[in-house]
C-alpha cells in the first residue's frame, strides 16, 4: 500500500488529513511537529525504518510553521538532503498569507515541489494534484 507522510500541529487538520488519506487508500504516517520528523529521517537514513509496514512515504505534506525549533520548511529540506528519502514528492502547506517572494524563498530553501495554502482543495484535485507530485519525482 503506498504510505504517505504528513507533518502538522493542529490536531482537527492533522485528523482530516489523515481521513483524506484514508478516503484515497493510502497510509498515513503522521508527525506533529518538526522535531518528530527530523528524528525520523534521521532513523532512516541510519537504517532503521520506523514505519507501520517497513515502506518509505512516497510524499510528504508538511505545515511550514510547526511550533519549536524545526520548521516545516527545516523538514523539508532534511528530506531533500537525505540519503534514502531525498527524492519523496514534498508539498508545503500554509494558511498564512505569503507574498510571491516569501513563497519564493521558502521554496527555494526547503526544496519542496509544491506549496499549498489551506483550506486543503476539494478531495478530487487534492488527489490529483498529488499523485502529480509523486509521479514527477518517480519521473526525475
Amino acid at each position: 500500500m503506498t504510505t504517505w507522510m504528513v507533518v502538522e500541529d493542529e490536531p482537527d487538520f492533522y485528523e482530516l488529513v489523515l481521513t483524506i488519506y484514508d478516503t484515497l487508500g493510502v497510509d498515513g504516517l503522521a508527525f506533529t511537529n518538526g522535531e518528530e520528523a527530523a528524528s525520523w529521517i534521521e532513523d532512516v537514513d541510519f537504517g532503521q525504518l520506523v514505519t507501520t509496514n517497513d515502506e518509505l512515504p512516497q510524499l510528504a505534506l508538511l505545515d511550514i510553521r510547526l511550533p519549536g525549533l524545526v520548521s516545516g520548511a527545516d523538514v523539508s529540506r532534511r528530506l531533500r538532503d537525505s540519503n534514502v528519502l531525498g527524492n519523496m514528492a514534498i508539498v508545503l502547506m500554509t494558511a498564512y498569507k505569503l507574498s510571491s517572494k516569501e513563497e519564493q524563498k521558502i521554496i527555494d530553501h526547503a526544496g519542496c515541489d509544491l506549496l499549498l495554502h489551506k483550506p486543503l482543495p476539494k478531495l478530487t484535485e487534492f488527489k490529483r494534484m498529488m499523485e502529480n507530485v509523486v509521479r514527477q519525482r518517480m519521473e526525475q
